[in-house]
């Protein structure tokens, strides 16, 4: 596809006068674990591995977010797992994630610092599944697949995340339940999943489907995350099999508490400089944003956000720009990383295929901000409130406009006062 070059657009959209802008720190008081790894070997005791013989596997399943120490905590798992005489085994739980691909799916593994040289342990990333039983939800048959690999072991572990998640809100939204049904799913399983919850209700589906998972599995339980406003982890909790959609609902509680938000509530212009999976399984976080484009999606309380623009993807996404369709606009530089195969192999599974439209593709950053402040209506460069952050993920360094310097809440710090310029047709913040 040929995107308009700046010559051929410039004299569409007059150039605009810029607010000035402040450098701003945010950081809520808040907790942390030091060391979350040797938290999650301790709380792997409280699992009952009774039962099995000396050289048993055991399932390791993790997935693909960007979950903090990830790749402390698998490798902390799997030593205690070998400690015990049992013989680790590492599963890829991430649904459709990497192009649905035993390849791709390593590759993200590895991304997060997960190799099976770093855990000294294989990692069955088949994509093969069995269909281990079907469930009615609703007026719906739910066909249930569970991984091949995850079914040939011993035993198996499940280490997640748990939070709030980008398409809908329950009692049971990201985390060990999710990530036995979904995630050891694969493909298959995440495909049926999805086309369920979006008629049936997601947590209705995921209450149905788990008692059948549990029972194809030999499921020991999971190890549970909770992560702070900076994406720290604040608790480490071992949960039983069978408890999943008991204690979860706490679980989640407190990672609402805890969740990273934008410091402001109604803005006009959002600046995202990166969105990927590693990020957010949307790309970028729907309850930071306040944008989910799912069918049936919740209404979101705030922040109140007129338009979006994303400017690139991360490293680590390796090409899924699946959530770019959040944003209004976009530029050139990340159309040019997008991988499509990726990107619709995780759209078409999850069928939140809005997050995969392109916006508007600006050739530059220049363009891109005078598009965005002329789409505004009525721009005053003294009133216009634009927030520009890295990704929905790390929110304690941000910069705002003038604007919303009065705004900002206690725990919100200005550090440098600044002005935007575009060397190169690229943006750049100086300090005045």
């Amino acid at each position: 596809m040929n995107f308009p070059d700046r010559g051929d657009v410039d004299h569409l959209i007059d150039p605009q006068p810029l607010p000035g802008f402040a450098r701003v720190q945010y950081e809520p008081e808040t907790t942390a674990l030091g060391e979350p790894a040797v938290a999650a070997r301790t709380e792997l005791d409280r699992l009952d591995f009774e039962g099995l013989d000396p050289g048993a596997t055991v399932a390791v399943a993790v997935g693909s977010r960007g979950i903090h120490r990830i790749d402390d905590i698998a490798e902390a798992v799997v030593e205690a797992i070998r400690d015990r005489g049992f013989e680790p085994v590492v599963v890829p739980a991430m649904g459709s994630h990497g192009g649905a691909t035993p390849a791709g799916q390593r590759e993200v593994l590895e991304s997060l610092g997960i190799t099976d040289s770093r855990l000294g342990a294989d990692i069955d990333a088949r994509m093969d599944t069995d269909q281990v039983g079907a469930v009615t939800v609703g007026d719906t048959e739910l066909p249930v697949h569970v991984s091949t690999a995850a079914r040939e072991a011993d035993a198996v572990v499940v280490v997640n995340r748990v939070k709030p998640h980008t398409n809908y809100s329950g009692s049971i939204e990201s985390g060990l339940t999710k990530m036995a049904v979904v995630g050891l799913g694969k493909q298959h399983g995440a495909k049926a999943f999805h086309s369920t919850a979006i008629k049936e209700g997601y947590v209705e589906t995921l209450e149905a489907a788990l008692p059948v998972v549990e029972d194809a599995l030999s499921l020991v339980g999971g190890i549970a995350l909770v992560e702070n406003f900076h994406e720290e982890t604040a608790h480490v909790e071992a949960i039983p099999a069978g408890s999943f959609t008991d204690r979860e609902p706490a679980l989640l509680e407190r990672a609402y508490d805890e969740m990273a938000t934008l410091p402001v509530d109604d803005i006009d212009l959002l600046v995202v400089d990166e969105l990927g999976k590693d990020i957010s399984g949307a790309g970028m976080d729907t309850n930071v944003i306040g944008r989910y484009r799912v069918l049936n999606a919740p209404d979101p309380d705030e922040p109140t956000i007129k338009l979006l623009y994303a400017r690139g993807l991360t490293e680590a996404t390796t090409g899924n720009g699946n959530g770019i369709g959040l944003a209004d606009i976009t530029r050139r530089a990340a159309v040019d990383q997008l991988h499509l195969q990726k990107t619709y192999a995780n759209a078409l599974t999850s069928g939140s295929t809005a997050k995969a439209k392109l916006p508007l593709v600006a050739p530059d950053d220049e363009f891109a901000i005078r598009s965005a402040l002329s789409a505004l209506g009525g721009y005053d460069p003294d009133t216009v409130r634009i927030v520009w952050i890295r990704n929905t993920q790390d929110l304690s360094s941000l910069h705002v406009s003038d604007a919303l310097l009065g705004d900002l809440p206690a725990a919100a710090e200005v550090i440098d006062r600044e002005s935007l310029t575009f060397p190169d047709g690229t943006a750049s913040f100086t300090a005045d």
